[in-house]
């Protein structure tokens, strides 16, 4: 979702892009990762793969790392050699979710899942492999192509379907089109560090989040059923606030992105209206 978002941006800006699925290129594979990156010489490299199965990182721990904690460290290493800028993508599943308020980069991450763990593996190799390496932590993403909750539930709401919606988690919603604009600028700048990368507002649950698609999309339909995160039984513990503030990007003159209704809204009218 993101991949193809990036993919996008990045060729309508006029960027000449080498695009991988996993099909062309595993990155926990170092000597493919080396060919990839050496043979093409880009300028940037933007690691948009990920093993986002929470539940599924907790029953293969070796896949999990393998591919949120050691690839990364393969593309930073190769990056590292061509002296290209690196980004790698994190998680908001880093933090507990104790917290009240927004996560910012002063607050220590304390992942819960071996999702999170692995994830959180990934920007440490990545910093040791290239001291340059541009951490995005990010979440709650929705785009065109997306298969999690947030990105299934306006074509949910379009057919009219019954819409189970956990009451009790929250994040900041963000839209793979703006993640993707924001990348784009940081690789520009190239100012190593930690971002967190969310549309701007208050953070929000998934119940608030479809509640607002439904009535966007104006399907009467649709009917959201509110649930609790403990109802559900999931074998890998989620944060119950994972919301996420940046505080570097204000200083680099990066304005907030548009907020999460807005993209939303966005999203809608180019599936109604592709």
């Amino acid at each position: 979702m993101v991949g193809r978002a990036l993919h996008e941006f990045c060729e309508a800006s006029g960027d000449r892009v080498f695009a991988y699925d996993h099909a062309k290129l595993d990155i926990a594979d170092a000597e493919g990762v080396w060919r990839a990156v050496s043979s093409n010489k880009p300028d940037v490299v933007i690691n948009c793969a990920a093993w986002t199965n929470v539940d599924g990182c907790e029953s293969d721990v070796k896949r999990a790392f393998s591919a949120n904690a050691l690839g990364p460290e393969n593309l930073a290493r190769a990056s590292q050699e061509v002296k290209a800028a690196y980004i790698t993508i994190s998680t908001d599943y880093v933090f507990d979710g104790t917290k009240d308020g927004f996560y910012t980069q002063e607050d220590a991450p304390n992942p819960q899942s071996v999702y999170g763990h692995a994830k959180l593996e990934g920007e440490r190799l990545s910093l040791m492999a290239y001291d340059r390496a541009i951490i995005v932590r990010t979440g709650y993403i929705f785009g065109r192509g997306g298969v999690n909750f947030l990105s299934t539930v306006v074509e949910r709401a379009l057919k009219g379907e019954k819409l189970k919606a956990i009451t009790d988690t929250y994040g900041t919603p963000t839209s793979a089109t703006d993640l993707a604009e924001r990348l784009r600028r940081l690789a520009e700048l190239n100012v190593p560090g930690i971002y967190h990368v969310v549309n701007s507002g208050p953070g929000v649950s998934f119940e608030e989040f479809t509640r607002k698609a439904v009535a966007l999309v104006g399907n009467r339909e649709a009917v959201v059923e509110p649930i609790s995160s403990d109802t559900l039984n999931r074998p890998a513990k989620r944060p119950r606030n994972s919301r996420l503030r940046c505080l570097l990007s204000e200083k680099l003159g990066l304005p907030p992105l548009p907020d999460w209704e807005s993209a939303l809204e966005q999203f809608i009218k180019i599936r109604v209206h592709p």
